[in-house]
């Protein structure tokens, strides 16, 4: 394994789940996937999904229709030290942030994403670090036990690691949850499960739900 291929979020109505996706920021289903389940979760489910666009106006456009689409804003884009950009709360419990690096805009406004990023709350950055390097990924940048990001190959998912409180912060929630993570991550690997309760699959063709 050497890259994060997709994510499939669990949801109890997929396919609001994925019209959600389509309407608020045009994602492609082969990397952002849904499927059924009534799993019990409350809280926060330790990861969120980032999309890294090129400049604020871009921000602003994505916060624009996911909230016509229902999101709900749990932070509101805004400057900071290390750019622009806000966090929201998909109808179906799945926290998204939307950023830039960018102070300034220098285009038109686009709905177009550079990069699409899971980050996963751990407890243990380091030691998860260590896992998923024996899994095969090759780390991008690390910041001792705080953060880590590892490379991703073009049309896949980044993989970055966090510290659990620490993410949960950025997002703008109580750490605290419980039950299922509603999340599966897949790639050329057998099934795993990793040492913070995220399952793996192998990659498999996309399907749009029913």
């Amino acid at each position: 394994m050497d890259s994060l291929d997709s994510v499939t979020l669990e949801a109890s109505d997929p396919r609001a789940a994925a019209d959600f996706h389509s309407a608020a920021f045009g994602l492609d289903a082969s990397l952002v996937r849904v499927r059924a389940s009534e799993a019990p979760t409350t809280g926060f489910r330790g990861f969120t999904l980032s999309l890294v666009v090129s400049q604020p106006g871009d921000v602003d456009a994505l916060f624009l229709t996911a909230r016509d689409a229902g999101a709900t804003v749990l932070k509101p884009a805004a400057k900071s030290l290390w750019g622009y950009g806000g966090v929201l709360r998909a109808p179906d419990g799945t926290i998204w942030q939307i950023a830039t690096s960018a102070k300034k805009d220098t285009g038109p406004a686009t709905r177009d994403i550079d990069e699409l990023v899971l980050l996963l709350g751990v407890e243990d950055v380091k030691a998860s670090k260590r896992f998923y390097v024996e899994q095969g990924l090759t780390v991008n940048k690390s910041f001792g036990g705080k953060y880590v990001e590892f490379a991703a190959g073009p049309g896949t998912v980044k993989l970055s690691l966090y510290k659990r409180r620490g993410l949960a912060k950025v997002a703008g929630v109580p750490a605290d949850g419980t039950g299922s993570h509603r999340l599966v991550l897949a790639a050329a690997t057998r099934p795993f499960t990793d040492p913070d309760g995220f399952t793996w699959e192998p990659t498999a063709p996309s399907t749009v739900p029913a």
